[in-house]
């Protein structure tokens, strides 16, 4: 009988085999799922260590910039173009001015320095006095918002937020060059997933913005003149100004400008 028996197991191999034969069908198919996850996820990875390096790249060239002194003068695009100067002085000194295309005085005008804060407005008729506003804590950082865009530091911020998730999303970074009214500028140019064209944000050999464009903003800035010796007037309210404080009223007698 146990010939027969040994027959009867060899001569029907399917019936015992076939659940094992299932499960390594699904063991291959769940491997093949799981290869292909992982080959994504390395891909990703590889993708967001590459975007990584060129970002890192790119903003340790616009930090070398930080603590220097200097001017830049910048004209902008797009519906409404103005001219931007905006002066650096360590450790107090700052100065930003907008003045929009074909106007004598600029509608935004902010100065710093030792004494303080400073929101200036032009003069609304001739002979007449400037009037500047010193600013609280509260009030310098709403105003700081106006020109926080065209300084190294809040693109800085930006790009190393950006190149942490760069690549999860089919985002796309890569480095270019391109020159500007004589400057000679590198780049880094980036597709967002689910963004309509292309980002790009540039840097002088001096390590300060040189041209920003971002894809979802019809305006865009550029360099237009540098120097390393912005004149002492810049971080001065203008002379004669009436200063106020947020404790005194816009009646107040005109003080030597700080």
């Amino acid at each position: 009988m146990e010939p027969e028996d040994a027959a009867v197991r060899i001569g029907h191999p399917t019936k015992r085999a076939a659940p094992v034969v299932i499960l390594a069908l699904l063991l291959c198919t769940v491997a093949v799922t799981g290869c292909a996850a992982i080959n994504k996820a390395r891909t990703s990875v590889h993708d967001i260590e590459g975007n990584k390096a060129t970002i890192d790249d790119f903003t340790g060239k616009v930090q070398s910039g930080e603590g220097s002194t200097f001017q830049v003068t910048y004209v902008t695009t797009g519906s409404s173009p103005a001219t931007i100067v905006y002066a650096v002085r360590p450790p107090t000194g700052l100065s930003f001015t907008d003045t929009p295309t074909g106007a004598g005085s600029p509608n935004v005008d902010v100065v710093v320095n030792s004494s303080g804060e400073f929101s200036c407005t032009p003069p609304a008729s001739t002979g007449a006095a400037w009037s500047c506003q010193k600013l609280g804590p509260a009030s310098s950082a709403r105003e700081n918002q106006l020109f926080d865009f065209y300084t190294p530091a809040h693109w800085v911020s930006f790009l190393k937020d950006f190149s942490l998730v760069a690549g999860l999303a089919g985002d796309k970074v890569s480095s270019s060059n391109m020159t500007v009214n004589g400057f000679n500028m590198q780049c880094v140019d980036f597709v967002a997933g689910g963004v309509a064209g292309t980002s790009t944000i540039c840097t002088t050999a001096q390590g300060i913005l040189g041209y920003v464009k971002v894809a979802s903003d019809a305006t865009s800035f550029e360099i237009k003149s540098y120097s390393t010796a912005p004149p002492d007037s810049l971080f001065q309210t203008p002379p004669g100004a009436v200063i106020t404080t947020p404790t005194t009223v816009a009646t107040t007698t005109p003080t030597t400008a700080p």
